[in-house]
C-alpha cells in the first residue's frame, strides 16, 4: 500500500499530545509539576493541531471533510467526537490550573478526566484502522501499538518540560520507566504480529489490487517481511528500546540535567521509531478484499 503521509504525522502527532496530556494527570494525580500544568496543556492542544492540519493534506477535496461524518459508528466520526472531548477536557483543564492559587493544582477528577481521555483518543484514532480486508491491520494490537507511542513520547517529553522550568522530576521517574516499558512491549508484540500476518496470503499466493490493474502482482509475505528493518530496528530497537534505556538512566540519576539530555533523546527516539512503526504498517498494509 502506498505511504499515507498526511495520517502517518496525524497518528503521530495524536498519540504525541494524547501523552503529554495523560502523563501531566498522573502528575496532577501526585500534585506535581504545578509550574508545568498550563505549558503541557498547551503543548498538547498545539501538537493536536499539527496533527489536525496534516491530515487535511490527505483529503483531495477538504471541503468535503463533513461528509465523511455521517454515521455514529463511523471510526472517522468517532474520531472526530473524541478529539473534541480531548480538546475540551484540554482547555477546561488549562482554565482550572491558571485560576489555582499556585498555577498548577488540578482536581483529581480532573486528574483522572486527563489520563482517561488520552488513552480513549489514542485506542479511538488506531481502532478507525482495524479492518479484515488488511490482515497487518486487524488486531488490537494494532490498537496497543498507538497507545504504547503515547507512552513512550509522553514520559519523556514532559521530563524535559519539567527540567527546563527547573521543577523537581523525582515523581516521574518511575511513571515515566512504567510508560516505557508499556510502550516497548507493545510495539514489539505489534511487531510481531505483522510479521506473522504475511501466513495470511499463503493459500492466494499473490496480492493484485484490481484497483490498480497495471501494476504487477507482489508476493505478499516478501512485501511484509521488507518491512522487517523498519519494525525491529527502527521501532522496536530505536523507537522502543532507546527510549526505555533513557528513562531507566535518567531515573537513577535523578537531576535535572540528566533528564534534560536523557530525555531530549528519548523523545527523539520515540518519534523516528512511532514513525517507522507507521511506515511499515502501510507497508505491509496488503488488503485481500478481492478474494472474499
Amino acid at each position: 500500500m502506498e505511504l499515507q503521509w498526511p495520517l502517518i504525522l496525524f497518528t503521530t502527532l495524536t498519540a504525541w499530545a494524547c501523552g503529554v496530556f495523560g502523563v501531566q494527570g498522573v502528575l496532577a494525580l501526585k500534585g506535581a509539576g504545578k509550574k508545568s500544568q498550563q505549558v503541557l496543556a498547551v503543548l498538547s492542544c498545539v501538537l493536536l493541531a499539527l496533527g489536525g492540519i496534516a491530515v487535511f493534506f490527505h483529503l483531495q477535496h477538504w471541503e468535503r471533510i463533513f461528509n465523511g461524518f455521517g454515521h455514529i459508528t463511523s471510526g472517522i466520526t468517532q474520531e472526530l467526537i473524541a478529539i473534541v472531548a480531548f480538546v475540551v477536557i484540554a482547555v477546561a483543564y488549562f482554565a482550572v490550573a491558571r485560576k489555582s492559587e499556585d498555577g498548577g493544582t488540578l482536581p483529581k477528577w480532573m486528574a483522572a478526566l486527563a489520563i482517561v481521555i488520552s488513552v480513549v483518543l489514542a485506542a479511538v484514532c488506531a481502532h478507525s484502522y482495524m479492518m479484515p480486508a488488511r490482515p497487518a491491520w486487524n488486531s488490537v494490537l494494532e490498537v496497543l501499538s498507538i497507545v504504547g507511542a503515547a507512552c513512550l513520547l509522553g514520559p519523556a517529553t514532559v521530563a524535559v518540560v519539567l527540567a527546563v522550568k527547573g521543577e523537581d522530576t523525582a515523581e516521574l521517574g518511575m511513571p515515566a520507566v512504567v510508560g516505557s516499558a508499556i510502550g516497548a512491549v507493545c510495539t514489539a508484540a505489534y511487531a510481531v504480529y505483522v510479521q506473522m500476518s504475511a501466513g495470511s496470503f499463503a493459500q492466494v499466493g499473490y496480492y493484485f489490487d484490481p484497483t490498480h490493474p497495471t501494476k504487477a502482482m507482489v508476493d505478499a509475505g516478501a512485501a511484509i517481511g521488507d518491512q522487517a528493518a523498519l519494525l525491529w530496528l527502527g521501532a522496536v530497537v530505536v523507537g522502543a528500546i532507546v527510549p526505555l534505556v533513557c528513562s531507566f538512566l535518567a531515573k537513577k540519576k535523578g537531576d535535572a540535567a540528566s533528564w534534560k539530555l536523557f530525555g531530549a533523546v528519548a523523545v527523539v527516539a520515540a518519534l523516528a521509531g512511532a514513525i517507522c512503526l507507521r511506515v511499515a504498517f502501510y507497508g505491509a498494509g496488503l488488503s485481500v478484499f478481492m478474494f472474499y
